[in-house]
């Protein structure tokens, strides 16, 4: 092989990055260091954005002392963190007045001459004036809990309060043992039971 081969001429050397970025850093700002500027550190509260520039070793340095709450009492430091939870951004209370502050006036909103609140369903009464008119919607029962209902002897509108007493006045009139042993009362306690926890299973008591 020649000396000067047209391979050897092919053979590049990459550049070191981290002398390239020292070469095109700034000088340290920590006193008396000459060091390249290479790593960035915040200026401090109300200079966001803003950063000094140090070596590693004094950014380091910089970066076990620095507090950005320097300066604040405790009041103020924690007003900041409750603050911090919405990203500083302003919040209203929902419901204040009969209604979330932020909220259109429904109540007398109108497009063109039709009531235009009179269209809008509001159940829990969050955009009217007074809650007491909102009625809440009324849970449709499925065909398994309206039989459930059926077998407990009680009508759609039962509470679970009136569910878990009917049951428990249904469990001692069948129970086997205060029935000696009686089939049909047996038959009757297991559908009683069924009854329950189809209703239990369904959140309704």
């Amino acid at each position: 092989m020649k000396a000067y081969s047209k391979y050897f001429e092919k053979i590049r050397i990459r550049p070191d990055p981290e002398a390239e970025l020292k070469s095109r850093a700034p000088r340290c700002q920590w006193d008396d260091c000459d060091e390249a500027g290479t790593h960035r550190a915040p200026v401090g509260r109300m200079r966001e954005g803003e950063y000094f520039r140090f070596c590693f070793n004094h950014v380091r340095e910089y970066n076990k002392n620095f507090n950005y709450f320097s300066g604040l009492g405790n009041d103020d430091i924690a007003r900041f963190q409750k603050e911090a939870l919405t990203g500083h951004r302003p919040t209203w209370r929902m419901g204040s007045g009969g209604r979330a502050q932020y909220a259109p006036d429904f109540a007398s909103a109108r497009s063109g001459t039709a009531a235009y609140h009179g269209r809008v369903g509001d159940p829990f009464g969050l955009f009217t004036r007074d809650r007491a008119r909102a009625q809440p919607r009324e849970r449709k029962l499925r065909t398994l809990e309206a039989k459930a209902m059926e077998t407990l002897g009680l009508g759609h509108k039962a509470t679970g309060a009136d569910i878990k007493s009917r049951y428990k006045e249904l469990v001692k009139l069948h129970h086997p043992d205060a029935n000696g042993g009686d089939r049909s009362s047996e038959e009757r306690f297991r559908d009683v039971l069924q009854a329950y926890r189809v209703l239990k299973q369904a959140g309704l008591c």
